[in-house]
């Protein structure tokens, strides 16, 4: 699929963001942090889902036969992995070491890679629909420099990925008949919510020292996925970027 040189556009902002990240530096690592246990196991678990080499979408999008795109999910991937490497110096920074591995995450993964690149978006798009709601709870409700600093470089990664694969998936839905294209997205929601049900309960501790109540966390997530579904299934001209 060609999608007239849209994507150009997206690998000139990763590009930018790239640059901008070289010429900010890292955040002062040698200040520490200091968090809550449940935060800290939290944080533990969110770093193995930002970990990884990104080779199966990096495969599925050199075939989708659009080199720009090709090229800013490589930006995208690389992004992902400094979000790992990121989590990974602030657990350092505790004195908390990083897990091996958890099986939410492994579950996620073999999830991803069982069909196409529209697939594959959809289920990393319930990811990045959550995470961004769990940055921002870090983000706001982390009561540490170091932990607030690296949250918000994450958070406003993360902002600019939905409307991305946003893009994207807007384009492939028009590869399905227009009847199938709500139906399609409103089966998406229920995963979705069941992931965001998932996070609540199991990063429930961490969440309320943050000041999230699992509900709210829930509520607020599922108020991003309606905005996705519409940014989804608008026209190109009337897409908005979705945000939580």
């Amino acid at each position: 699929m060609r999608t007239g040189g849209a994507f150009a556009t997206w690998t000139r902002r990763f590009e930018d963001e790239r640059e901008r990240r070289r010429a900010q530096g890292d955040p002062d690592w040698e200040r520490g942090a200091t968090l809550h246990p449940a935060v800290w196991a939290s944080i533990q678990r969110f770093q193995v889902g930002e970990d990884g080499d990104g080779a199966n979408l990096v495969g599925k999008a050199d075939k989708a036969g659009d080199g720009d795109y090709a090229r800013a999910v490589r930006l995208f991937v690389a992004e992902e992995q400094n979000h790992a490497r990121l989590l990974a110096r602030l657990l350092a920074a505790g004195g908390v070491p990083p897990l091996a591995g958890h099986w939410s995450d492994t579950a996620f993964v073999r999830l991803r890679r069982v069909l196409g690149l529209r697939t594959e978006l959809l289920v990393l798009m319930i990811a990045e629909v959550v995470a961004v709601r769990y940055y921002r709870a870090l983000y706001e409700g982390a009561d540490d420099a170091l932990a607030t600093d690296v949250a918000g470089r994450i958070l406003a990664d993360e902002r600019r990925h939905i409307p991305f694969h946003c893009e994207r998936l807007r384009a492939s839905l028009t590869e399905l008949p227009r009847a199938l294209r709500r139906p399609v997205m409103a089966l998406w929601r229920l995963p979705l919510y069941a992931a965001a049900v998932l996070v609540a309960t199991d990063h429930g501790p961490a969440l309320r020292r943050l000041g999230v109540g699992r509900l709210r966390f829930v509520a607020d997530v599922a108020a991003t996925t309606g905005k996705v579904v519409t940014a989804v299934l608008a026209p190109a001209q009337n897409t908005a970027t979705p945000e939580n």
